[in-house]
């Protein structure tokens, strides 16, 4: 069985998982706490960073970004980039844009102070970090609402790897309940779209024991 290493609450794993799941691949979902650098995960990806997946025939894939293009490249047939060229670069340019600024100013402010920290016994959360994830948070969700009024989705007129790289951000900060949907309807609707789509359930359901998420967050019409 194709095995996939991965964390809940991992932005890049859950862009594995979905990816995993729209183009109708079987796996088996493992979770790794990185931070317990487990030497057999070790020997995976010297990295020591999710997600890793590793093929039926053994081929190990290590680390998110590889891992996402090697899934477009290996299964092309469900695909989640465009044909066209500057349509490929423009879902591209989506996808980073939350993948690492999106990451870097709020994901590691919010998910990585609130929850990371308190998983992984690497001290107390950082005041000052946590008021700019939750300052910078807003900026983005303006940007989603902008292309929402554009455009059917947030690259173009299909459902691609711009879309499930920003709801998986989304989403891991949904699950800690920090996530002002109110001030963005646009934001909100463009997401309930997605939490519908059958590939997304698995995500839904993630519970992780004695840090349980909000009532709202598996319900699809919040």
């Amino acid at each position: 069985m194709r095995t996939l290493y991965h964390h809940p609450i991992h932005p890049q794993s859950r862009v594995a998982r979905v990816m995993l799941a729209e183009k109708g691949l079987p796996f088996e979902p493992v979770v790794e706490k990185p931070w317990e650098r487990r030497t057999d995960f070790l020997k995976m990806n010297p990295a020591g960073e999710v997600p890793v997946l590793v093929e039926e025939d053994g081929t190990v894939v290590a680390g998110g970004l590889a891992v996402i293009e090697y899934l477009e490249e290996a299964y092309p047939d469900t695909p989640l980039l465009p044909r066209e060229v500057a349509a490929r670069a423009e879902v591209r340019r989506i996808a980073d844009w939350f993948l690492h600024k999106f990451e870097r100013e709020v994901g590691e402010n919010l998910v990585g102070e609130k929850l990371i920290k308190r998983l992984s016994g690497q001290g107390h959360p950082f005041a000052p970090a946590i008021r700019a994830g939750l300052a910078n948070i807003t900026y983005h969700l303006d940007y989603i609402a902008f292309l929402s009024e554009r455009r059917p989705w947030l690259a173009g007129t299909t459902f691609t790897l711009a879309d499930i790289a920003a709801a998986a951000q989304l989403s891991c900060l949904d699950y800690i309940d920090n996530v002002p949907w109110d001030r963005s309807p646009e934001a909100k609707d463009w997401y309930a779209r997605i939490k519908s789509r059958p590939s997304f359930r698995a995500l839904l359901a993630d519970n992780i024991t004695g840090c349980p998420p909000p009532r709202h967050y598996a319900d699809l019409d919040f």
